[in-house]
């Protein structure tokens, strides 16, 4: 069973004038195929404050997976994946370009998602937009794949040739 940490970015959310409705679609999602979330949090959309708690993830809690959701748009304050991309030390692009492919076959707008994904340590991070909606259709389409990925990431596979 593999780790999992939210972090949902949401100004409204994180003083509780929204609720957190994809964070906890994701916690769902993550559940249903056998992860197990051991850290959920709603933060300001705040490149520092959420830097810091992906390193705090990632490093102190040693965590499989941290998926974001929110802060991935091309307002002001979205500044999820500029934050995400301050604590990867390597880029995944494949998972960020496969969800925007899913996700453009639904709408075109799908093309202005900035959301990136990418590996620290032992620890694979993965940006998700801020809507339910897209929340969905986006882990639905990679989750399945996650699996391998982390079991090469922490040492339990060695390849991935069939």
């Amino acid at each position: 069973m593999y780790s999992v940490g939210i972090i949902t970015a949401s100004d409204k959310g994180s003083i509780g004038e929204r609720e957190d409705v994809s964070g906890k679609l994701i916690e769902e999602i993550v559940v249903e195929h056998g992860y197990q979330v051991v850290h959920y949090i709603v933060l300001p959309d705040d490149r520092t404050t959420l830097k810091n708690e992906m390193i705090h993830m990632a490093d102190e809690l040693n965590l499989n997976l941290i998926i974001t959701t929110g802060g991935t748009g091309f307002s002001q304050r979205d500044i999820t994946p500029e934050a995400s991309l301050e604590v990867i030390e390597r880029n995944v692009p494949g998972i960020a370009e496969a969800m925007r492919m899913n996700s453009y076959k639904i709408t075109p707008r799908a093309i202005l998602s900035r959301g990136v994904a990418g590996i620290r340590g032992k620890t694979l991070i993965i940006n998700l937009p801020g809507s339910p909606k897209a929340v969905k259709e986006s882990l639905e389409f990679i989750i399945d794949q996650l699996d391998h990925g982390i079991k090469i990431l922490i040492g339990e596979d060695s390849e991935c040739a069939r």
